[in-house]
């Protein structure tokens, strides 16, 4: 303890040289920001060692013609036909345009000799075949460089010409889905600010947790910018960070503003009253050493959940956890660090701007007024029918669970929230004129054993494959190429690559056609709604042992932290049965399509396939803060000679403001994505929004009060053994008033 409010009370008093420095940094990384979104990439939901993944190194590699990708400049002829001489003309200016763009292998335009089936059977559209070569960073750049060439070229003569495929889809998912970002922040944070100000009475206290977000925000993506010369990151990383990095740096912010005012007004340091820097740096140091202290415990629970993410072998997972878990030292270190300095030069200021009297919340209730407050009162009547308050709000998180074992995973591209934009319109005339699958095939890679050429019986069992693939009622077209004695299968389903249909149709190659026709050849089974497959299967593969990951070592940690049996156990209970009922809310919605007219949104009758153990890596780590936030200042109270009961009370008392403002503020925050047009951003603004409401208010104000109730001194028990060997995390021993001790005061020690 002593040492943490050293720290505090240092920050405090080096002041000057701590905002400086971090004026510093923060403007340095502020400038890489542009930067930063031209390092980004494509999503890559492969899977390493996957099918899916080894079917296009085997393209890359024997299929070098095809590109890395394939894409398809859609043209779209508003009246008449698209061969008469005019059009044909303007499409083979685009197609020249087109070859000679960087990265650009080859450009098979609907005209060419080579061309089959390319100018649609209405005549109305055509479509030019692209292969673009790099990996994903450069995909990404140079299919928007295609696309301007595109805008350059200008077919006219009524032709339109549209570039999509993957990497443009994920451009155009970048561009909305920024956008809608900015829409969801633009609407939560004031409504932010509105809640902490009411929160806290004053509006200078109020803005201090919107600052300390931001820093660590800005600080977060100088960091990921250097590291981007190391390791690669996609661009829906910077939403997630976003999200996650505003409402943890709230939350931070308000615990320590919170202890520092009450501090204050304990001595007597008040607006208007002389200035006592000795007071005021004392109070810092005090709200480091106690709040502080939360927030790390806090922030080392996120840590241990995201990090699980890396049993995952999927680069979408460890961009994730990579991006969260910089976001939470980043914000940690402007928690502890630059609050602390900001809060010294503030002093009693910090209740600037004040609300008039009876709107101000009051502080400090020490004594008598922290026993018996309103939410004191409110923690003793859950206190006096402990069962019949538990068992009401355990039920309802058991209900709204429920959903969760019939989840179905799947992944949306988003096209349908793309409207106006290049590849959305590319889409209409796709299913308008040829079939939606044209976007990206099934490649059904076809060699002999252990990726060796095919021998003559070999290459009888690859043709079988195609005619047996042809025949499928759900494929449209199918090319086969040779290449080195190895054969690539290009399937063009009739259907979306993102369909419950087409993931049918890649499980059907796999575990159907492929054993049936070449039972002798490794049969291999790429594209994009193969990568989706082979993700899922991932997702699901390792659910379990990331879930046992994520609870175990937060048992063990907040073993240490609580210095009990029962409460760890609790919170790890508690905090999994919220997050099962935020993931069940989300399948209920978005899976079973309720409320579609409400949110603006078409259930695809499943939901993204890396959201629910994302979901519940994030959700596990952020409503820890609560727990830990609560449970510790019990334990102050318990500690300080208090019974159990009246132990709970004060602990209630002093922390439900603060959480329930928090989660007012994350809920605003993370809500404000629901007007999102991508839908996996409206899913992760609900799960999140849900999770935080259920849990700082079932779960804080009802079942963590009447579970304390019915476990009594259990709350505190620690076999002696154990907490000999268990480290104190600060704890000054000699201040504890109870010996740990368990029912009927035996001792644990």
């Amino acid at each position: 303890m002593m040492g943490r409010r050293r720290w505090g009370a240092l920050m405090a008093e080096h002041r000057r040289l701590v905002i400086t420095t971090w004026i510093v940094v923060l403007i340095a990384c502020g400038a890489s920001f542009p930067l930063l979104t031209k390092q980004l990439k494509s999503p890559d939901y492969g899977v390493d060692g996957a099918p899916s993944t080894e079917a296009s190194r085997l393209v890359q590699r024997y299929f070098a013609g095809q590109g890395d990708e394939q894409d398809v400049i859609v043209f779209d002829a508003a009246r008449g036909r698209i061969d008469d001489p005019a059009r044909k003309a303007a499409v083979q200016k685009v197609v020249g345009a087109a070859r000679g763009e960087e990265g650009v292998v080859t450009v098979i335009g609907p005209f060419d000799p080579q061309a089959r089936g390319q100018v649609a059977p209405d005549g109305r559209a055509a479509i030019a075949v692209v292969g673009l070569k790099g990996d994903g960073r450069e995909r990404p750049a140079r299919a928007a460089d295609l696309q301007d060439a595109l805008d350059r070229a200008a077919p006219g003569d009524g032709v339109a010409a549209y570039l999509t495929g993957y990497s443009p889809i994920t451009n155009d998912q970048t561009v909305v889905g920024t956008a809608d970002a900015e829409r969801g922040e633009a609407i939560g944070m004031p409504i932010a600010l509105a809640v902490m100000v009411l929160a806290f009475g004053a509006v200078a206290a109020a803005v201090l947790p919107l600052v300390l977000s931001m820093a660590g925000l800005v600080l977060t993506f100088g960091v990921v910018y250097l590291l981007t010369f190391g390791f690669s990151f996609d661009s829906f990383l910077l939403t997630i960070v976003t999200m996650i990095g505003t409402g943890i740096g709230i939350d931070y912010a308000m615990f320590i503003v919170s202890r520092f005012r009450e501090e204050l007004a304990r001595r007597g340091v008040t607006r208007g009253g002389p200035r006592r820097p000795e007071a005021v740096a004392e109070a810092a140091g005090t709200a480091v050493a106690t709040s502080g202290r939360t927030v790390l415990f806090s922030g080392v629970v996120v840590a241990i959940s995201v990090c699980s993410l890396f049993v995952m072998e999927a680069p979408v997972f460890r961009e994730i956890s990579t991006g969260v878990l910089i976001s939470v030292v980043c914000t940690l270190a402007a928690a502890l660090t630059l609050l602390p300095a900001v809060l010294a030069v503030l002093g009693p200021r910090v209740d600037a701007w004040s609300l008039p009297e009876r709107w101000r919340p009051a502080d400090t209730r020490s004594g008598a007024g922290a026993e018996h407050g309103p939410w004191a009162r409110w923690a003793r009547l859950v206190m006096r029918r402990p069962v019949v308050f538990g068992l009401a709000a355990a039920a309802v998180l058991v209900v709204c669970a429920l959903p969760v074992p019939g989840v179905k995973y799947g992944i949306d591209l988003g096209t349908a929230s793309l409207e106006g934009r290049p590849t959305a319109k590319a889409q209409t005339v796709l299913e308008r004129s040829f079939t939606a699958g044209a976007v990206s095939p099934v490649q059904v890679v076809v060699t002999g054993p252990d990726g060796a050429a095919l021998d003559a019986a070999g290459q009888r069992q690859a043709a079988r494959v195609a005619a047996l693939v042809r025949q499928d009622r759900r494929v449209a077209d199918v090319e086969s190429l040779p290449g080195s004695g190895r054969v690539l299968i290009n399937a063009v389903p009739r259907v979306p690559i993102d369909s419950s249909a087409a993931t049918r149709l890649v499980k059907d190659i796999r575990s159907g056609i492929a054993p049936e026709a070449a039972p002798d050849q490794q049969v291999l089974v790429g594209g994009a709604t193969a990568t989706f497959v082979d993700l899922s299967e991932e997702t699901t593969g390792k659910l379990p042992y990331v879930m046992a990951l994520v609870l175990g070592l937060s048992l063990l940690f907040l073993l240490v932290v609580f210095r009990s049996v029962a409460l760890p156990v609790k919170a790890v209970a508690m905090n999994l049965l919220v997050t099962a009922a935020s993931v069940g809310l989300t399948v209920w919605v978005f899976q079973h399509g309720h409320g579609e007219g409400l949110l603006g949104f078409h259930s695809t009758g499943f939901v993204q396939v890396y959201l629910p153990i994302t979901v519940f890596v994030l959700l596990f780590g952020l409503s820890m803060d609560y727990e830990v936030f609560l449970i510790r200042r019990m334990k102050e109270a318990w500690e300080d000679g208090h019974d159990n009961a009246t132990a709970v009370a004060a602990g209630v008392e002093h922390t439900a403001r603060p959480i329930a403002a928090a989660a007012a503020i994350m809920v605003a925050v993370f809500g404000g994505f629901l007007t999102a047009g991508i839908l996996e951003l409206k899913e992760f603004g609900l799960s999140l929004a849900t999770a935080i409401a259920l849990d700082a208010t079932l779960v804080r104000l009802v079942l963590v009060p009447a579970l304390m109730r019915l476990f009594g001194d259990w709350n505190w028990w620690l076999p002696g053994g154990l907490g000999r060997r268990l480290p104190r995390l600060g704890e000054e021993g000699a201040r504890t008033a109870h010996p740990e001790v368990g029912p009927a005061g035996a001792s644990g020690a």
